[in-house]
This record gives C-alpha cells, sequence and structure tokens, in this order.
C-alpha cells in the first residue's frame, strides 16, 4: 500500500506539473505583453520553459518506471514519449505548430499519468 501511496503522489504531482507546462504555453503568448507591468515577466523566459520541461520528464519517467513492474502495462510510457514528442516537434520541427503542439504534450504528459494512476490504483497484487 505504501507503494500505491507514493506512486499516487508522484502521479498527482506529474499531472499538476503537466498541466502548468500545458497552461504556461498556451497562454504566454496572449499575456507576453503584460508581464512586465505585473512583475512576472521571468515566466517568458526560455529558463522556465526548460525547467518546466525537465522537471516533467523527471517525475514522468520515475513515476510511471517505477510502477510500471507492478501493473506491467505500457500504455501510459507509450503516452508520456507522445506527449514529449510533441513538445520536442513544437519546438524543434514545426514552429509554426508550436502553440498547439507544445500545449498539446502537456495534456498528453498530464493523461500518461492519469492512466499510469488508474492502472496502479487497480493492480491487485499485494505490493
Amino acid at each position: 500500500m505504501k507503494f500505491l501511496n507514493k506512486t499516487h503522489r508522484l502521479d498527482q504531482f506529474g499531472i499538476t506539473a503537466s498541466i502548468a507546462c500545458a497552461v504556461h504555453c498556451a497562454a504566454l503568448p496572449l499575456v507576453i505583453t503584460f508581464l512586465p507591468l505585473l512583475g512576472l515577466e521571468f515566466l517568458a523566459n526560455i529558463w522556465v520553459e526548460i525547467t518546466m520541461i525537465c522537471l516533467s520528464l523527471l517525475i514522468g519517467t520515475y513515476s510511471l518506471g517505477s510502477s510500471y513492474p507492478k501493473h506491467k502495462r505500457s500504455l501510459p510510457i507509450l503516452i508520456l514519449v507522445t506527449g514529449f514528442l510533441s513538445i520536442a516537434m513544437g519546438h524543434f520541427v514545426f514552429k509554426d505548430f508550436e502553440a498547439i503542439l507544445i500545449p498539446a504534450g502537456g495534456f498528453i504528459i498530464a493523461a500518461a499519468h492519469l492512466m499510469n494512476w488508474k492502472y496502479s490504483r487497480s493492480c491487485k497484487h499485494g505490493h
């Protein structure tokens, strides 16, 4: 049961971080001109975005990687990879679609955590 609590908290944190990243990426183009007025110009810094992506990557790989041996389902990992590929494609390949691909990637990563959490909860093994 201790494993499920740890995984549950990691997945909750991963969902929150991924959604925050998606909202940040989706809203930033709309509010970028107002950030200095609000004292939030640091949100437009590339290092904030890199930090959010790295944090999401670390939480995602640890959370999904540590629960995979328990439920043996690879779909959450495939969804997580798809989310990060969407973010990478938005940053490096399809820059014209950046405003769509990057937030979508954040929501896809959140969906991977949600699915992982559901699989971990439905696992009937005594882990």
